[in-house]
């Protein structure tokens, strides 16, 4: 391993080896084309405050705003490591990992949900 920390190396495969199972498979990084991978899961997003609350997408860095009482799913596609998802709640933010590194945002008929902020 040319001096590289065994239990380190492991830890960042365990977070690039799905990004390689799923490239391999996807056609692109568009909504229709994540679909395409399968195995989705659905995580609701609901904004239940008075103000514009940010959804972060990661590992792509896509913001989304949900107007007070709007809900969304995150759904992640592919394969992953251990679990789906991992979540960071900050006071106006919440930041969702997807660890499959393919996943859509859609609205709860299953469109897509336009990322970036929107007028109220």
């Amino acid at each position: 391993m040319n001096g590289q920390d065994p239990a380190r190396r492991a830890a960042i495969d365990r977070i690039i080896d799905p990004l390689k199972t799923n490239m391999a498979q996807a056609a692109d990084y568009g909504f229709e084309a994540v679909r395409q991978l399968g195995n989705p899961v659905p995580l609701l997003v609901q904004n239940d405050g008075k103000e514009q609350l940010r959804l972060w997408l990661e590992p792509c860095g896509q913001d989304y705003w949900l107007k007070p009482g709007e809900a969304v799913y995150v759904t992640s596609y592919g394969t992953w490591n251990n679990h789906p998802f991992e979540t960071i709640h900050e006071a106006d933010c919440l930041t969702v990992w997807a660890t499959s590194w393919f996943a859509t945002v859609s609205d709860r008929d299953g469109k897509e949900f336009p990322p970036g902020r929107r007028t109220a």
